[in-house]
């Protein structure tokens, strides 16, 4: 078999966050975050040299604030098919908040919208009918080779950082900064609300997916930056397989709605010989965590006897972050990105 066949029977799917990806002269927060436009070129050139290198087909993108500069970035490096659903907010014309998702794509883009929250779903949960999305998750049906239309959803969960902050509290509740078991309780408060925030997040999201996927039958890729980990019990809803429904549908009709950490297909697979450490995705106060995922359905679990491809390699790159060099990498991203090969099954 010719070595361009083989390459042709493989697809790579990418998800990164690029950290605050603003072309000057607009400012990202506040009016004294302003790349140069000498720091501007190395974080594209960057991203350049990650998509030259590593060849992903399709890619989701986070944090993303200059849309029509990576629309164009990506075409050069040849993404033909572009897609976002939302804009950034901007404040006195130049200072820009509330980045994006994006998804860049080598295959056709047959079709594109945002996810909305179900209100009557997020009334049960206890939320305000109104509830939205802290970043309007993105739904990109691609026209991939050998799997058809497949639905690749790119997310941004709501961060960790508090829903308020400690003063807010303290003025609100009437404390004073003085007593700190007041102040303690107050940021742990903040704390779990943004977890919250994220946890519904990630409830409302897996029901949208479930409602498509019940109306189509597309493959579903779920990837972007999850800003918490997988096993914590905020996000476990996306992939869990504790279900009393059991007792009413069968395993196979379960199965055909489950989502899969790609990471994990990877490792119970023949094509991963040794059990290895999962690298970090982000650092914060040195400490590592994986907060950066692809989620795939049932077309890409080999154990599925529908199974389409599976997962023949996980790559996390993170040589930037652990063996930075400050003449490539000093305006790239505090995140891994993260790219899965998928091999078509014959």
């Amino acid at each position: 078999m010719s070595i361009d066949l083989i390459a042709e029977q493989r697809l790579k799917i990418a998800t990164i966050n690029l950290f605050n990806f603003l072309a000057p002269p607009n400012a990202y927060y506040d009016f004294i975050n302003i790349y140069s436009h000498e720091q501007w070129q190395k974080k594209c050139d960057w991203l350049i040299q990650y998509l030259a290198i590593h060849q992903p087909d399709v890619v989701g993108f986070q944090e993303v604030f200059s849309i029509d500069a990576l629309r164009n970035l990506a075409l050069s490096a040849g993404y033909p098919y572009f897609a976002v659903v939302d804009q950034p907010e901007v404040s006195d014309g130049f200072i820009y908040r509330s980045p994006v998702v994006a998804l860049a794509s080598k295959y056709e883009i047959v079709d594109v919208a945002p996810c909305e929250p179900d209100s009557k779903l997020a009334a049960l949960m206890g939320l305000s009918d109104t509830f939205q999305f802290s970043r309007v998750p993105l739904r990109a049906t691609v026209a991939l080779p050998f799997i058809g239309s497949c639905d690749c959803y790119i997310v941004h969960f709501k961060s960790k950082r508090g829903q308020f902050d400690v003063e807010q509290g303290l003025e609100l509740l009437g404390e004073h900064i003085t007593e700190m078991q007041p102040s303690f309780a107050i940021e742990a408060a903040a704390k779990w609300s943004a977890a919250i925030v994220r946890g519904s997040e990630a409830s409302l999201l897996r029901y949208a997916i479930a409602k498509r996927r019940a109306e189509t039958q597309n493959a579903v890729v779920l990837m972007g930056d999850f800003n918490d980990s997988l096993n914590d019990g905020v996000l476990m809803g996306l992939t869990s397989k504790d279900t009393r429904l059991l007792t009413c549908f069968s395993v196979k009709e379960f199965q055909q709605y489950r989502l899969q950490d790609a990471y994990q297909l990877f490792e119970d697979s023949h094509y991963c010989p040794t059990a290895i450490a999962r690298p970090a995705t982000h650092y914060h106060q040195n400490q590592g965590a994986v907060i950066d995922y692809i989620l795939l359905s049932s077309e890409f679990d080999p154990h599925n006897d529908q199974c389409l491809a599976e997962v023949e390699h996980y790559h996390t790159y993170e040589r930037h972050l652990i063996n930075p060099e400050y003449a490539l990498d000093s305006h790239s991203t505090d995140h891994a990105p993260v790219m899965i090969t998928l091999r078509v099954r014959q």
